[in-house]
C-alpha cells in the first residue's frame, strides 16, 4: 500500500504540541493591518489549539491518522 502524502500547505500552518494537540496560528494578521484595531491585531497574535471539531480534518492533511 503506498505511503499517506502530507499536505504541503499543512505542514507550514500546523505545529504538533509536545503532548501531541495541534497549534494553528490565527489568520488575518499579515496584510490590511491598518483599519484593524490594536486589540484585534493584538488578539491576533497569539497561537491557539486546533477545535476537536476540525482535528479529524487537520490529522488527515498532516498524514496523522
Amino acid at each position: 500500500m503506498p505511503k499517506v502524502k502530507t499536505n504541503s500547505g499543512s505542514k507550514k500552518r500546523f505545529f504538533l504540541t509536545g503532548s501531541g494537540k495541534i497549534k494553528r496560528n490565527h489568520a488575518f494578521h499579515s496584510h490590511i493591518l491598518t483599519k484593524k484595531t490594536k486589540k484585534q491585531k493584538r488578539n491576533l497574535v497569539h497561537s491557539g489549539l486546533v477545535h476537536k471539531a476540525n482535528l479529524a480534518q487537520v490529522r488527515e492533511l498532516l498524514a496523522m491518522r
